[in-house]
């Protein structure tokens, strides 16, 4: 049975894009399920379109950490261990805090007021308990805190780590009691930047990456044992 929907053709963007977006997403919402292989043929039967595009996909897929190549095996889904995302958070930890200090020094006025009105839409959609909303604000967020640091290299590879975990950013979010823990964090992030206090935007954006890590791992635990027990 097809899990996959065949692609919409009339768009701008390159069809490789299209391609590699739809398979991001359907991993990030888990149609396509860690260890699942991937196969060209296939894929490309239920998208509606050749093998080319399906191949460039999977390549960029790979380095952004979705899937894994295996020799004389195939490809595969990648699964995410705790172990990776302590690596992951150990590294966006720092670039995160180095960030962050960067924005405080070099934000303009109207970008802050631009985060600082984020935060309103992101406390009214907690409100409404709307998931999908706060995930999308949240999203914007962190996008114009990277932009402001000035630093293109930093924002870059800040993404790339990001990518490798945002199919489980809805379930972090979703977590007893995060969602408000999160405002209250990008809320002193902000505040600090707004002071244009570099050591604590630092101390905040580290402590906002500590307080996700934990979420996250207790959030994956859950889930295991649930998995575990047959429930």
């Amino acid at each position: 049975m097809a899990k996959l929907q065949p692609i919409n053709l009339d768009t701008y963007q390159p069809l490789r894009e299209v391609v590699c977006e739809a398979l991001r997403d359907a991993i990030r919402k888990g149609i396509l399920e860690p260890g699942e292989r991937l196969m060209e043929v296939q894929l490309a039967d239920e998208l509606g379109i050749s093998r080319t595009p399906v191949r460039e996909a999977i390549r960029k897929l790979e380095q952004e950490g979705y899937v894994i190549m295996m020799p004389r095996r195939g490809t595969y889904v990648s699964d995410i261990s705790t172990n990776d995302v302590k690596e992951i958070f150990e590294i966006r930890s720092a670039l995160e805090s180095l960030a962050t200090g960067l924005a405080a020094r070099r934000i303009e006025p109207d970008e802050l007021e631009t985060l600082q009105n984020l935060l309103v839409e992101i406390e009214g959609y907690i409100k409404k308990n709307d998931i999908e909303k706060i995930v999308e604000t949240d999203i914007k967020f962190h996008g114009l805190l990277y932009q402001v640091s000035r630093n293109e290299r930093l924002v870059n590879i800040i993404n790339n780590l990001k990518e490798q975990l945002a199919r489980f950013r809805t379930l972090s979010m979703s977590y007893p009691g995060r969602l408000q823990e999160t405002l209250e964090e990008h809320s002193d992030m902000v505040e600090a930047i707004a002071n244009g206090d570099v050591s604590a935007a630092r101390d905040a954006a580290e402590h906002h990456m500590e307080r996700a890590e934990k979420t996250l791992l207790k959030a994956m635990r859950k889930i295991r044992d649930k998995t575990k027990s047959g429930e």
